[in-house]
């Protein structure tokens, strides 16, 4: 999701005559959308006009790192194995460990991420500043910080301007785009509407203090008040702690764009998965939740893991949360179908289809006589088939089609001898190889299309025109072989 610390927000690139300019002022107005006069080819723009540092290089490796980062992601982890092989973990502390890890972790995903970053629902102000205090025990950025590169990472998803670009590899989207220099600024996010709200405001001013009391005063305190266990908790309360934090929101921005499947859409890498719910407080089902951002939920059917939104509906029963913004199911399911239909098309296209009626030889009554005499030719609702390699293989006996041969058998295979399942329907139309003159108008729709026809998926372009082209030709003795 985020970073550790703040950076400073990206400014949108240099216009002529900028429209927002009287309303920003010298002293800039951070209530003003930053995105208010970009170009209407801002990405093209952007990535063609601002030009991105070299590819990291170990030769040069010391200046690539962002040492503030890299700092806190491995320091914090080193102190925590080191403190834990000289602290004895007691099982009150454990449970509390545990506890707070929820506690901080929702502060991110129900705060953070689904109520500040995507305004998914209101929150009433002791929430918030719940909320405010918990996040900031996360040790991830402040609020506007943080909303404002994850905003950027919905706009530009999987582009260079996005700051955990996925296509950059599972390591980098996890935690090397904070260990390492960005190569380049990320795309322009509007967080105005953040810098009017009181309680982001103080969090920001007062972050420092923040994640010093909620990331390792508090965690030790408690323990050290209620069973005289400081050392344990400011261990496993406190650093621990954090970097299962740390790491467990990472994985939204690494696992969640690598490991699962696209029910919704796959058009870009975020991916649902089980796993990576339950190592994410609920967010593993990202790609629902980047179809449908403002959706307060990341998992829609009730078995699915997300304590996140079941913390978000508790609050609202409790009179703390309201306006819970769910994406209307018709469009979710029309997400669905559209995929399952896609996965369908995909499965379509490896199969050998019956040729297209306009593609096949119209031939005469004479002909169609003509030729059976040479090889078994039988009429069936219009069309003609050849039943070569097939009447020592049929169910009913060979006599059965034999008897048939150059002869209309349309009443008998539509039940007047047997009612032939769909699979013999399906099986029927691969040996066509004619259409009777003045034959085929006579059938029914029913009998001319073969089931496995009748749902045939079809292309957007196949819709628009009635055939893609018509090879027929009228009667002669060249019929398809």
């Amino acid at each position: 999701m985020s970073s550790v610390h703040p950076r400073r927000s990206s400014p949108p690139p240099p216009m002529d005559k900028p429209a927002n300019e009287k309303l920003k002022g010298d002293k800039g107005d951070d209530t003003v959308p930053s995105d208010l006069d970009i170009p209407d080819n801002y990405v093209q723009h952007t990535l063609k006009t601002q030009k991105a540092l070299p590819p990291f290089r170990w030769s040069n490796w010391y200046n690539e790192i962002n040492w503030l980062s890299f700092t806190i992601l491995t320091v914090t982890p080193i102190a925590g194995l080191i403190g834990a092989y000289y602290t004895r973990l007691r099982w009150e502390t454990f449970l509390f460990s545990i506890f707070y890890y929820y506690v901080t972790g929702l502060g991110i995903t129900a705060g953070y991420h689904r109520l500040w970053a995507h305004r998914s629902y209101n929150a009433s102000k002791p929430l918030q500043y719940f909320l405010a205090l918990a996040g900031a025990g996360a040790v991830e950025g402040s609020i506007k910080w943080w909303s404002r590169g994850h905003r950027a990472h919905h706009r530009y998803t999987d582009t260079d301007l996005d700051p955990y670009n996925a296509h950059k590899g599972l390591l980098w989207s996890h935690i090397g785009w904070m260990m390492i220099k960005p190569r380049r600024r990320p795309g322009v996010a509007d967080v105005s509407d953040l810098s009017k709200n009181s309680v982001i405001r103080w969090q920001h001013r007062n972050y420092l203090t923040l994640i010093l009391l909620m990331g390792f005063i508090v965690p030790s305190v408690i323990p050290w008040l209620l069973w005289n266990d400081a050392r344990g908790g400011f261990v496993y309360a406190g650093v621990l702690r954090l970097c299962f934090v740390h790491h467990s929101t990472f994985c939204v921005n690494s696992l969640a764009h690598w490991l699962g499947d696209t029910p919704f859409d796959d058009k870009h890498t975020p991916r649902d998965h089980l796993v990576t719910a339950l190592v994410t407080i609920g967010e593993g089902y990202h790609n629902f939740h980047h179809q449908f951002p403002m959706d307060y939920r990341n998992a829609i059917k009730w078995y699915q893991y997300d304590p996140t939104k079941w913390f978000i509906w508790a609050m609202e029963k409790l009179g703390l949360a309201s306006h819970l913004k769910v994406f209307p199911d018709n469009e979710v399911r029309k997400g669905q179908l559209t995929m399952q239909l896609k996965k369908l098309r995909e499965t379509q296209e490896h199969l050998v289809w019956p040729s297209d009626s306009n593609d096949l030889p119209i031939v005469s009554w004479e002909t169609f006589q003509e030729q059976a005499q040479k090889r078994p030719l039988i009429l069936i609702a219009g069309f003609i088939h050849d039943a070569s390699n097939f009447i020592e293989e049929h169910p009913g006996g060979p006599h059965l089609l034999i008897k048939m041969i150059g002869k209309d058998a349309t009443t008998a295979f539509f039940g007047g001898v047997y009612d032939h399942s769909n699979a013999a329907h399906n099986l029927l139309a691969m040996k066509r190889v004619g259409v009777l003159d003045g034959g085929h108008p006579h059938g029914l729709e029913d009998k001319a299309i073969p089931p496995s026809q009748r749902l045939k998926i079809a292309r957007y372009n196949e819709l628009s025109s009635p055939y893609g082209s018509s090879t027929a030709y009228s009667d002669g003795e060249s019929m398809a072989y």
